[in-house]
């Protein structure tokens, strides 16, 4: 069993309360537009990281990470990329490849709106977990928290990130 802690866009902001809510997390996955060298090095220093660049990340971090970051997480197949739409919208630069060879769990960032979607037609769990940084046109900073165990994905939690510091989990 893998505990995951997934985030994306931060934008070169890391809030302290990332470490805090992924504590008990085995490994730390990050959907792109890190913002940062800084950022990177604290998660890659803090639990097994997998991740991938964004539109906003500069050479630094391309040359580091991939674009698309495809692997097999407990018996999931899994895909992570920055800007990959969500079902049935998916974008036109992703979308061969999920007919092709389609994953259990498609990871997207880039919209900063957090949206979990299970697209029925390729048996596919779709994660976007909105944006964790502060830039950007959403409100309240998300994470998504979750374990793979036996091919299953199960106890999923979206977190919230209030601007008073209260702290919301479903």
């Amino acid at each position: 069993m893998k505990k995951i802690g997934l985030l994306s866009d931060t934008h070169g902001m890391l809030d302290r309360r990332v470490f805090e809510h992924f504590d008990k997390c085995d490994e730390v996955w990050h959907a792109g537009d890190i913002g940062s060298l800084t950022v990177l090095n604290q998660l890659r220093a803090f639990r097994p990281l997998r991740a991938v660049w964004g539109n906003i990340d500069g050479y630094d971090i391309r040359t580091l990470l991939p674009e698309h970051n495809k692997f097999v997480c407990e018996g999931v197949k899994t895909w992570i990329t920055h800007i990959g739409g969500y079902p049935p919208k998916y974008d036109p630069r992703v979308k061969p490849a999920i007919f092709k060879d389609t994953p259990r769990l498609f990871i997207t960032g880039h919209s900063h709106i957090l949206k979990v979607k299970y697209d029925k037609t390729l048996n596919l769990l779709h994660i976007n977990p909105g944006a964790a940084g502060k830039y950007g046109f959403h409100a309240v900073q998300t994470l998504v928290r979750f374990e793979i165990d036996g091919g299953n994905i199960q106890q999923l939690e979206v977190i919230e990130l209030q601007p008073n510091n209260a702290i919301v989990t479903y």
